[in-house]
């Protein structure tokens, strides 16, 4: 049977995907910037806008690493804001279990989905590292094996929150002046490892019953914490083979906690370059890559997996000589991706390995090793290797991340939406009224 593509939009800025710099870039925090954003993702009929989150601004050898595109407004705030301008979109936010409470989060969620008539999503994650706790008054981190005991329990704690009021707690009998079905709507409590907490919950059940759950994490934790928990998962394998890999292994965990493979769409992030030909997009994103890869960029990224000072490094000469350093304490301090090189020396003789053969220089091995762009290519092309890695259950659909705010959605929105469309792979109009029917899934069932 053929598959339906799922996409959605992720608003770049705040890594370096972003190319900022661009003579045709706009301000990462203007409202301006989200509206034009996200009424181009509604008018390409995507399921919805994705906001990432971070709680404090990344540092490098102390210093505020200025590379990334600075700025990280409130979630919420956004989120609320683009529910007024918007009729269709989904509204995604990433919210930290790790440094938030269960209460404030769920009622902010339950509020976002009433604001915007059932489009409401949250991304849960989790916090890894002490520089982030510094910014809370609790301070310091979890340890890895907590972080998704707390995120685990910090969503049953919510489900139960949203699930204290059912859907028709709200009888509002005028003549009978009856205006609640019961006198214990919306009480609670919990008491587990994490929280010891009871009272009642203040906002009624919204309209998709519950917001729908996104998990980010790639661990076997977070594997399993998508595969029992989540309704979608934003995953970072985007290529063939890797994608196929992390789907058969997702998916198959489904039966195990009682769930079908319809019931968790996975969702890797996904950027694209587009060409009136191939040929031309292949010259476009070259230019890209360099635009994001700067001297300065790549000597930044060097001292990511080096774990030292190389400012005096030549990003055009070759790699240094030196060693990396190994150990948790990093100079790039809140960088998740120091921590997918697990072992830094063997991925240091990997780099010169490629660099010695392909006799490349430290920013253009830099400019290889970094390659975030997924998709490139005339529309056709674009959208016929979508439609392939869908049927190919690579994934269930991608969120596409553009190099140019806010307006890097528009040509993908006129040129490859309508070619998807012809296929017959992409909706031409809305399933439904809320997120959840959009995505395919089913309105939120009280449990307990």
């Amino acid at each position: 049977m053929t598959k339906q593509v799922h996409l959605a939009a992720h608003f770049p800025g705040v890594n370096n995907t972003t190319v900022w710099s661009d003579p045709a870039a706009g301000s990462h925090i203007d409202f301006s910037s989200f509206v034009h954003f996200a009424q181009t993702a509604e008018r390409a009929k995507m399921d919805f806008l994705f906001l990432a989150e971070g709680l404090r601004l990344r540092e490098q050898n102390g210093k505020i690493y200025d590379l990334d595109v600075v700025g990280r407004p409130d979630t919420f705030a956004i989120l609320s804001a683009l529910a007024a301008v918007t009729t269709h979109l989904g509204l995604a936010g990433t919210i930290n279990s790790t440094f938030n409470e269960p209460l404030e989060v769920a009622r902010q969620f339950a509020t976002l989905d009433h604001l915007s008539d059932g489009r409401a999503a949250w991304n849960v994650v989790t916090s890894w590292d002490e520089f982030t706790g510094e910014n809370f008054r609790r301070g310091g981190y979890l340890p890895q094996s907590e972080r998704y005991t707390r995120a685990q329990q910090f969503l049953q704690v919510a489900t139960e929150l949203w699930d204290s009021w059912r859907d028709d707690d709200i009888v509002a009998d005028k003549q009978s002046g009856r205006f609640l079905a019961r006198p214990d709507v919306g009480s609670f409590s919990h008491t587990d490892s994490q929280f010891d907490i009871a009272g009642q919950f203040p906002v009624p059940r919204s309209p998709q019953g519950r917001p729908v759950i996104f998990q980010a994490g790639d661990s076997d934790a977070g594997r399993d914490f998508a595969a029992q928990r989540a309704d979608a998962i934003f995953s970072r394998h985007a290529t063939y083979d890797e994608g196929r890999a992390f789907f058969a292994d997702v998916k198959g965990r489904l039966p195990g906690f009682g769930r079908r493979p319809e019931d968790l769409l996975i969702l890797p992030a996904a950027t694209f370059v587009l060409g009136d030909t191939d040929a031309e997009a292949a010259d476009i994103a070259h230019e890209v890559r360099l635009q994001q890869v700067s001297g300065a960029t790549a000597i930044a990224f060097l001292e990511q997996m080096w774990n030292r000072d190389l400012s005096d490094h030549d990003p055009d000469g070759p790699l240094p000589t030196v060693d990396p350093v190994p150990g948790e304490n990093t100079v790039a301090r809140g960088r998740a991706s120091v921590r997918h090189h697990r072992d830094p020396i063997e991925v240091a003789r990997e780099w010169r390995a490629i660099a010695e053969a392909k006799n490349l220089t430290t920013r253009e091995l830099i400019v290889e090793v970094t390659s975030r762009q997924n998709f490139v290519g005339s529309p056709q092309t674009v959208a016929d290797t979508i439609d392939r890695f869908v049927q190919d259950d690579v994934s269930d659909g991608f969120i596409l991340v553009p190099h140019i705010t806010p307006g890097g959605l528009d040509r993908f929105a006129d040129d490859v939406i309508p070619l998807l469309q012809e296929k017959g792979v992409y909706r031409t109009e809305w399933e439904g009224t809320t997120l959840r029917d959009n995505l395919g899934l089913t309105h939120a069932p009280v449990t307990g």
